[in-house]
């Protein structure tokens, strides 16, 4: 059938002969003076009407207030041709009520135009949150507008996992002008991934190639901040140092909460272990003696997140690397907590004080992990701690209270024991 559109007009009374009346709930009518022509051309339901003999070329349609001004829309744009049809939506609001219409009369050209813009624009968060409302009861036709928010199958999904920890945790810096911000968004969905219920997350972080790339993206930022932390006693520009090891830092707290929602918090452990020896050193350097504070404070923060891992049996290791942790960063710790606080009395907003909640996890973490080495170990560090000159921080008396009770408790069941045997052997 030609095509008449291009040459017809919605309401031109002249050339009509067919009248269309939009009534809404108020009784509010409007007259449209259609063409017989075109509306067959285009809709299915128009063109069963007007075959009816009965018709008599008046067609009424009830409308809501809400969907009035979509009715007028659809009959304007029965009038446009397929090209001029697809350019002349504007809104997902728009394209969304007309679609509802477009389906009820089926118009077919109308309908694939709304389906086509609504499938290929972006849509804002009400905007979609009205698709997903409205779409699904449209039927299969409508269907393709969800693609994009249709559940992945796991290989997919397990894909792009990967490919953000890859980004997420490169060592390359991205390309100006992005800076880091790619990165940072990288890791921020990384977290989102992991932090969703979808039941497909527990099978891909049990994934072993999963694993495999998180572990080396581990590796990755480890190397990244054993090169920044080499930086800062051998450059002048201290800021600048100091800057790379702070996002160094920020990299490495990162991917421990990730590890730990993976149950790879072993690996960073282990990892953060054999650096502590290394980080104390570079700390306490005399160029930076009295300075860094910023990244003392996270050094800090992220060895409390291991002391905690390790102190309440999340992440089990032998009881000599429980004792190296202990011995190694206690003096430190102990050390540096009264500098930082010193220098938060004279200076008002200091934002290096360790806070009260960071203080009393370390200490929690502390005695929990004292507690559960064995008896020398603990009775070597509680020595040294008792004969510091700093006993405010972190209180062990809670530590050396239960070394001394489960002390006295061991001696008692040796001479119990002891007993039993001499009583045994007089008997015999």
């Amino acid at each position: 059938m030609e095509n008449t559109s291009v040459c017809s007009v919605l309401n031109d009374i002249n050339t009509s002969d067919v009248t269309v009346r939009l009534r809404n709930n108020k009784g509010k009518a409007e007259l449209f003076y259609a063409h017989s022509s075109i509306l067959k051309e285009k809709s299915i339901y128009f063109a069963d009407k007007l075959s009816d003999p009965n018709c008599d070329a008046f067609i009424e349609i009830h409308c809501s207030d809400y969907n009035y001004e979509h009715h007028v829309d659809l009959l304007k744009r029965l009038y446009l041709s397929k090209d001029y049809l697809l350019e002349s939506w504007n809104s997902v609001h728009s394209a969304l009520g007309v679609l509802q219409l477009a389906i009820k009369f089926n118009c077919q050209e109308v309908t694939q135009s709304c389906i086509y813009y609504l499938e290929a624009i972006p849509w804002e968060d009400t905007e979609e949150d009205l698709i997903l409302k409205v779409v699904p009861q449209l039927g299969p036709v409508a269907m393709p507008i969800l693609a994009r928010v249709q559940p992945v199958d796991f290989s997919a999904t397990k894909n792009v996992f990967i490919s953000a920890i890859c980004f997420a945790t490169s060592i390359v810096s991205p390309s100006p002008p992005f800076g880091d911000e790619l990165k940072n968004s990288a890791q921020e969905q990384v977290e989102y991934m992991l932090g969703d219920d979808d039941e497909e997350i527990p099978l891909m972080i049990a994934d072993e190639e999963v694993k495999a790339e998180s572990k080396k993206g581990l590796m990755n930022i480890c190397a990244a901040f054993d090169k920044d932390l080499s930086c800062l006693v051998l450059q002048n520009d201290d800021e600048s140092a100091e800057k790379r090891v702070m996002q160094s830092l920020l990299d490495l707290s990162w991917i421990c909460n990730i590890l730990s929602k993976m149950d790879l918090m072993k690996e960073f452990v282990d990892q953060w272990i054999d650096f502590s020896t290394r980080v104390i050193g570079v700390m306490e350097d005399k160029l930076l003696k009295s300075s860094m504070w910023g990244v003392k404070l996270k050094v800090i923060e992220l060895n409390w997140k291991v002391l905690d891992a390790v102190g309440y049996g999340n992440v089990i290791i032998p009881p000599a690397r429980r004792v190296e942790l202990v011995k190694t960063w206690l003096p430190f710790i102990r050390k540096t907590k009264p500098i930082l606080d010193s220098i938060g009395n004279e200076e008002t907003g200091y934002p290096y004080k360790m806070d009260d909640d960071l203080c009393q996890n370390i200490e929690g973490a502390i005695v929990a992990l004292l507690s559960a080495l064995p008896s020398n170990d603990q009775a070597d560090i509680l020595a040294d701690w008792m004969n510091g000159e700093q006993l405010k921080y972190p209180d062990l008396s809670e530590a050396f209270e239960i070394w001394c009770y489960r002390t006295k408790s061991a001696k008692r069941r040796l001479v119990e024991g002891l007993d039993r045997v001499a009583k045994a052997t007089v008997s015999l």
